[in-house]
């Protein structure tokens, strides 16, 4: 009779990094799936959540989000989480974790970034450096020189997640709308919605838009890094300019925006 505890094994990453894609799903990862609280404090890779009843929740968050959030100390945050058994000891033990994400649609490309062969929970995180429609719109384009500026991702690694999410990426190239977009102080009624719930035809809208300026952000990105630009800063400063009214509509004025940002 084959252990419990070996099947558990078995069954989770050896890094320790949950479900392995070959596995069945465990119910466990969805037990909690929002979380709402004062934030208190950043420790590392992680965010602690002060929730009613002086209860604090420890909840790993992925690179960008930690940026993010530093300024938010003592304000309250909400969070979309995943939950985790992370094994330790080669399997002997498991400890739960939470993973937070500041919307739906980072918590479910998370999901499908860690079925990538190598990337279990804790790379994955640490690998977010940049947001998911960013990282979505690089295995699109097959962009390995931009998966490789991430922590922890290799030329090879670069090459597995093109080969094994190209065209499972496409839902997560335009940033999530703004109903979805998570402000972290958003006082929002805490529905809790498994999915994306944009309407097809925004939906459409959203794609197309995203892919007309795609190019631009690529250009633009290239052109930067060739004068030396950290290219992850770039893609995060590019995303911001990209964001601004009036919207640039060409290389040269996205050029001159983040030279003048730059400037201040």
């Amino acid at each position: 009779m084959v252990n419990d505890r070996s099947k558990l094994a078995a069954m989770w990453g050896e890094d320790g990094g949950g479900v392995r894609s070959d596995s069945p799903k465990v119910s466990s990862v969805t037990m909690i799936a929002q979380i709402k609280g004062k934030l208190v404090g950043i420790d590392g890779g992680s965010a602690l959540v002060e929730m009613q009843g002086d209860m604090i929740y420890e909840v790993l968050l992925p690179t960008f989000v930690v940026n993010r959030l530093g300024g938010m100390i003592g304000r309250e945050v909400r969070l979309y989480t995943m939950h985790y058994l992370e094994g330790q000891g080669q399997g002997t033990s498991f400890i739960p974790r939470l993973a937070g994400f500041l919307t739906r649609q980072d918590k479910a490309f998370y999901e499908l970034f860690t079925s990538v062969k190598g990337i279990g929970n804790r790379k994955a995180l640490r690998a977010m450096a940049l947001a998911s429609h960013q990282i979505a719109s690089a295995i699109a384009d097959r962009d390995t020189a931009t998966l490789q500026s991430l922590p922890e991702i290799g030329k090879r690694t670069a090459e597995t997640i093109v080969v094994t999410l190209k065209g499972k990426v496409d839902a997560y190239i335009a940033p999530a709308r703004e109903a979805e977009l998570a402000d972290p102080m958003d006082e929002g009624d805490g529905e809790v919605v498994a999915t994306l719930e944009t309407e097809p035809s925004a939906e459409k809208k959203t794609t197309l838009k995203a892919a007309s300026s795609g190019n631009l952000i690529r250009d633009a990105l290239g052109v930067l890094v060739e004068l030396g630009e950290n290219r992850i800063a770039a893609m995060e400063r590019i995303d911001m300019i990209m964001n601004e009214d009036p919207r640039p509509d060409s290389v040269d004025e996205i050029i001159a925006s983040y030279y003048r940002v730059q400037q201040h």
